[in-house]
């Protein structure tokens, strides 16, 4: 199951009582500013939550997998990486399924 944009309004809004329209405001917001900081290189800290940060990827040779003789020079690239936070990591690792 996929948790999208639209169903974390609606489920705020049914928790909160606040309207629909108002909550995806402040839910774009919030996104639209993690992503303007991101787009500036800043850290994005989220108690809790997560750790976003944009690091750069090395310039690398890659090999086309159909020519393997050709090299394929791949650029350098700023990246978004996420490193989830102790809470969420105890979550999820419920999920891992028992030997």
């Amino acid at each position: 199951m996929t948790l999208t944009k639209r169903d974390l309004v609606i489920r705020i809004s049914e928790e909160t009582g606040l309207i629909q329209t108002q909550v995806f405001d402040v839910v774009q917001k919030t996104l639209d500013h993690i992503a303007e900081s991101l787009a500036k290189g800043d850290k994005v800290e989220l108690r809790n939550f997560g750790v976003f940060d944009v690091k750069i990827r090395k310039a690398r040779v890659g090999r086309n997998p159909n020519k393997p003789e050709k090299d394929v020079p791949i650029p350098a690239r700023a990246m978004v990486k996420f490193k989830a936070g102790k809470e969420m990591r105890a979550e999820v690792l419920k999920l891992t399924p028992k030997s």
